[in-house]
């Protein structure tokens, strides 16, 4: 198949001055760009004036990791002209996952990626689960990094307690295995549990494995507030005792109180580079962050667990020693609570009907729903629902959006939770860049946004032959017009389609056609070459 998109505004991923011209896809590769008159064996003709050709965009922080076995198909991503996520995020995801974990391994990931009957769990390894998605076919492109809580579970169990050396040693001969599957890094989560356990020593150990692929750290750090600039150094020891690459996931600072250490995160970042250390970070352009609702609770209460969680969350004793470190804090732990308030925290997603009718509502009004305080109000729905609920929680400003999103390090992401009441980022991240941040509040310039969108992207997860386009590079291009392209959702109805995207074509072949979304898979599994 030979298709042949004329006449559009070429922004061809590379940051440099948009040019009216053409493009001809031959198969899955783009054959030839620039003034293409001839129309010998071309099969169809996509006409593309007034409108901007780009590369599809690459979601570098994606939950789809669950989603994409129950269907192959990703409207919502490819309608903000998406091709390409990574998955395996936070630390938690899908594999490697030991048959002997996996009822309580079901449980800790519910509360991100949600659960499934419908989905074989057998598949042991990242090369199983690989080959799982392989098996149903993707309708976009997918890579993945291996989760160093899964990691950790197969080594040592869920136990809260640091790694011996014997431990970390085999960690280390499994990420190895995971990296020879062609996963394109290590993630973490120093929030979730059981990364939350880990010493730094672990890490180091693990990503001098990961350095010998050349792969990367992909860090949701220890902490996103109060202490924020130790957990910047941790990260940045990390990488420059194990010489791995530092990818940092939805870079941000939360709660008012602590937004005066932007500029020293900023400092930071700076120093690491002239250092020779090789650092990027993802943003999704939104005020408000996305989780789940567990990790308000302190670390010791997920020791071992969702099935020790849920008997902490029985006992009244174990409840009263939760509410006093809430109130308290605990160093180097992020309390969502005290920089968030419950006023500011939403439930977005619940597992049984019963509770159904919470979501949308913030920790106050659930409390005078219940009748309860709201400690216990939100103990209650985290027992109820085995802890599989999710939450939005508001942190920052649209200053501090701009000041990191014009940083030379970063690239766009989602970060979306797609169950429930989700996060408005899980339908409209890309379009809200293009939309807010070019046109209506002109920040960036398009060759800018769209460079953050697809080879800066491309180039951090070291995705190869995508994101640009070039000739002999694959297919996968998004077309869009620029005087209409925005996001459309909001925190109250969030699942609204973006509009201004009428092509998104992957590996070739379109999978939104002229502003119509088609259940095709075209897409590829992606390994680390």
């Amino acid at each position: 198949m030979r298709t042949l998109i004329k006449n559009g505004l070429i922004v061809d991923g590379n940051n440099k001055a948009p040019y009216m011209g053409s493009l001809l896809i031959a198969g899955e590769r783009i054959e030839k760009i620039g003034n293409i008159d001839s129309m010998d064996g071309v099969d169809r003709v996509i006409d593309a004036q007034g409108m901007v050709i780009a590369p599809g965009f690459i979601d570098t922080h994606s939950h789809s990791d669950l989603k994409i076995l129950e269907s192959p198909y990703n409207e919502v991503k490819a309608r903000q002209g998406i091709t390409t996520e990574v998955l395996g995020q936070d630390g938690i995801s899908m594999a490697p996952l030991p048959l002997k974990y996996l009822s309580s391994w079901r449980k800790n990931l519910a509360g991100l990626d949600g659960t499934s009957e419908k989905i074989n769990w057998n598949y042991e390894t990242t090369e199983g689960y690989l080959k799982e998605m392989e098996k149903s076919g993707v309708g976009l492109n997918y890579g993945y990094l291996v989760p160093h809580g899964n990691i950790r579970m197969e080594a040592m169990g869920l136990e809260g307690v640091p790694a011996t050396d014997d431990q970390i040693r085999k960690m280390c001969e499994i990420t190895r295995r995971e990296m020879e599957a062609g996963a394109y890094g290590l993630s973490t989560g120093l929030i979730y549990i059981p990364c939350a356990y880990s010493e730094t020593k672990e890490l180091i150990e693990m990503c001098k494995v990961v350095a010998e692929y050349d792969g990367c750290l992909v860090i949701h750090q220890r902490s996103e507030a109060d202490t924020i600039i130790d957990s910047m150094k941790e990260v940045l020891e990390i990488g420059k005792k194990s010489g791995v690459r530092i990818h940092f996931s939805h870079f941000k600072v939360c709660g008012k109180n602590n937004w005066k250490y932007i500029e020293p995160m900023i400092e930071l970042l700076e120093k690491a580079k002239e250092g020779g250390m090789e650092i990027t970070f993802d943003q999704y352009p939104y005020g408000a962050g996305s989780t789940m609702l567990g990790v308000v609770l302190p670390p010791w209460a997920h020791d071992g667990g969702t099935d020790k969680l849920m008997e902490r969350l029985e006992n009244p004793e174990d409840r009263k020693r939760m509410i006093r470190d809430i109130e308290k804090g605990i160093p180097g732990w992020d309390n969502f609570i005290e920089f968030a308030g419950f006023d500011q925290i939403f439930v977005t997603s619940v597992k049984t009907d019963r509770n159904k009718d919470l979501i949308g509502k913030n920790l106050i009004e659930i409390s005078e729903i219940r009748g309860k305080d709201p400690y216990n109000s939100t103990f209650d729905l985290l027992l109820e629902e085995e802890n599989a609920v999710g939450m939005v929680d508001f942190y920052g400003l649209e200053e501090h959006i701009i000041k990191f999103l014009k940083r030379p390090e970063q690239n766009v992401c989602t970060d979306a939770l797609l169950g429930g009441k989700p996060h408005p980022r899980a339908y409209g991240s890309f379009p809200r860049v293009l939309g807010r941040y070019v046109r209506e509040n002109p920040v960036l310039t398009l060759q800018e946004a769209i460079y953050k969108m697809t080879k800066k992207a491309a180039s951090a997860m070291r995705i190869k032959e995508r994101g640009e386009l070039k000739e002999g590079y694959f297919a996968d291009i998004t077309i869009f017009n620029k005087e209409e392209i925005i996001d459309r959702g909001d925190y109250i109805n969030p699942t609204v389609f973006p509009a201004g995207i009428y092509y998104v074509i992957v590996n070739g072949v379109p999978v939104i056609d002229n502003g119509e979304f088609k259940e095709i898979a075209p897409g590829k599994v992606l390994r680390r070459d």
